[in-house]
């Protein structure tokens, strides 16, 4: 086992010991082992590597999505139980969704409580503070989503308030063309539309960050670039989505052209993308149509892993 560090912010710009035990192969596939492996990484109160966060984003992000989607779907399929009066069949769907709801408070709770322990208070770095609010205000949103009563008014409160002080951050540390920047605007605006039931917050912030990010792309290295486009069309998208159901207010949007090229895998070049109300992950989960089969692309600060 790695041995703790004394400095609480020592920073490294080389994969840690512990990281560089774990097999290849792990990190590809057992994403609740992979996340364990970082943890104890988190805990050693060190500040987190870009590939290090990264890890920890997308081993979390793919435990929560696939709950996050069975608990939509059983949700529906009560409610068309209740519809055809099937009391039975809609108290098993009931006691099922809650246990999905179980494990999602769980997983976000165990996160959200390493985010404030160890992570935050050992980041240093503008990118890594903005990186884990964002995540934080992304973690009690999801809990804002299924949650009832005074427990969702204080996920929402404090989904807000790790929203605020990311962006807070971000509006010193990070120029308006960055990705994690973009990635922040994109999913504050979603918690606007979804959550606080605030589409012109969530159009308004939208807008602002697509604007001042458009005509800077063209400075960025070439991997920054391609997440930064892809979110700004993501950002263009839900925009068009959202503003026909504001009175008097047309997205201007629509005509912009977003080169999107084939740098993920399984996503052919020049493809665009139709997103409904989507969000991006803390390493930019973004969904894209193809056909009737829904294709997600996990984009990191290195690239993208399907």
């Amino acid at each position: 086992m790695c041995s703790s560090q004394s400095s609480r912010s020592r920073r490294r710009d080389t994969m840690s010991p512990c990281l560089a035990m774990v097999p290849p192969k792990l990190l590809l596939t057992n994403w609740k082992e992979m996340v364990e492996h970082i943890k104890i990484i988190a805990r050693m109160d060190i500040e987190l590597t870009p590939e290090e966060r990264n890890i920890l984003a997308v081993g979390y992000k793919n435990m929560i999505d696939a709950r996050r989607a069975s608990r939509r779907t059983l949700y529906s399929l009560e409610q068309k139980e209740v519809a055809m009066g099937s009391e039975q069949n809609a108290r098993m769907v009931v006691d099922y969704r809650k246990s999905v709801e179980d494990e999602l408070t769980r997983i976000c709770n165990e996160l959200l409580s390493v985010i404030a322990i160890h992570i935050l208070p050992s980041s240093t770095a503008g990118e890594s503070i903005v990186f884990f609010y964002k995540m934080k205000g992304d973690y009690y949103r999801y809990l804002a989503e299924f949650k009832t009563g005074n427990e969702r008014n204080e996920a929402a409160d404090q989904s807000l308030k790790a929203y605020q002080a990311a962006t807070s951050t971000a509006m010193t540390e990070l120029p308006p063309n960055h990705p994690i920047r973009l990635g922040l605007a994109l999913n504050f605006s979603v918690f606007y539309y979804e959550i606080m039931d605030s589409p012109e917050r969530a159009c308004h912030l939208a807008q602002e960050a697509f604007d001042k990010a458009l005509p800077e792309l063209n400075t960025l290295s070439e991997i920054s670039y391609k997440e930064s486009t892809l979110i700004l069309q993501i950002l263009r998208d839900n925009l068009t989505l959202w503003t026909p159901n504001l009175p008097g207010v047309a997205s201007k949007n629509s005509t912009v052209e977003l080169p999107f090229g084939g740098w993920c895998g399984g996503l052919g070049r020049e493809h665009r993308t139709r997103v409904e109300r989507n969000e991006i992950g803390t390493c930019m989960a973004v969904v894209t149509t193809m056909g009737s089969r829904k294709q997600e692309a996990m984009v990191g600060e290195h690239g993208c892993n399907e």
